[in-house]
């Protein structure tokens, strides 16, 4: 199979490298009913949700099938909606390069029991959450 360049010199394996540098690795729904939204996926997907205790409090894990981790947070949120992670290298670069790109920072880099997090949006690209494991450098 050859790789074709396109205008910009870019090979197909590069471009999907490129989209693959900083993986969507969970989803993760705000919701104000915790219960009811557990409820529904449960009977209409066969997702399992399991409530994980840690330290810092519990947390709804949720089951979404392959390699991607989800969970359900209640909270009050005007209306649901699914906060999608990407793993980055480095939490700080990553959050200042989203900063200088026009976006908010919701949520400023925080550390949790697996690793730390941030979130940012934009009216145009709406929200998404910065993700750096612990223990993983890229």
């Amino acid at each position: 199979m050859s790789e074709h360049a396109d205008d910009s010199g870019t090979t197909a394996g590069e471009t999907l490298t490129a989209v693959l540098a900083s993986p969507v690795v969970h989803l993760e729904l705000h919701t104000r009913d915790l219960r009811a939204a557990c409820a529904f996926y449960s009977q209409l997907l066969q997702w399992r949700t399991e409530q994980i205790e840690h330290s810092s409090g519990c947390y709804q894990a949720l089951e979404v099938g392959g390699d991607l981790g989800g969970g359900i947070v209640e909270c009050g949120t005007g209306r649901p909606l699914w906060l999608p992670y990407v793993e980055v290298g480095e939490i700080a670069a990553a959050t200042d390069r989203a900063r200088r790109l026009g976006a908010s920072v919701l949520l400023e880099p925080r550390e949790g029991p697996a690793g730390w997090r941030s979130v940012v949006a934009t009216p145009e690209a709406g929200e998404i959450a910065l993700w750096q494991q612990k223990g993983r450098r890229q």
